[in-house]
């Protein structure tokens, strides 16, 4: 019962992350692709400006306390980790994306597989 139940909610976390993701992706180059048509030129958009942003939606700013407004400050100017950050904004958005979308997907098929073996020991 517990292992039907935890691969349950394995496989609806993994779900609305490889389509949650996803969707996202489609946003990102959406908004790219009407950013191009707009100014005539390709705006990039690494994974440490969309963890910036997701950050700023989240309502985090430079002089809160806490680990996310560390995280915060670390990505506007990093006092070490140097190559993390370069691999943060080199890195696209939707290509980072892109691999959590994979890595849900992964989940909710992992997910699926434990409920079959389930069904089929019982």
């Amino acid at each position: 019962m517990f292992r039907s139940l935890s691969a349950r909610i394995l496989g609806f976390a993994g779900f609305v992350l490889a389509y949650g993701a996803l969707a996202a992706v489609i946003g990102v180059l959406a908004y790219q692709g009407y950013r191009w048509l707009h100014d005539g030129g390709w705006s990039p958009i690494g994974v440490g400006d969309g963890l910036r942003a997701l950050l700023a939606a989240g309502g985090i700013k430079d002089g809160d306390a806490g680990r996310l407004a560390m995280l915060l400050r670390w990505l506007e100017a990093p006092k070490d980790w140097l190559g993390w950050h370069k691999v943060l904004e080199v890195i696209p958005a939707s290509v980072g994306l892109f691999t959590l979308s994979v890595l849900g997907n992964f989940l909710y098929i992992y997910a699926g597989d434990l409920l079959r073996r389930g069904k089929e020991g019982a």
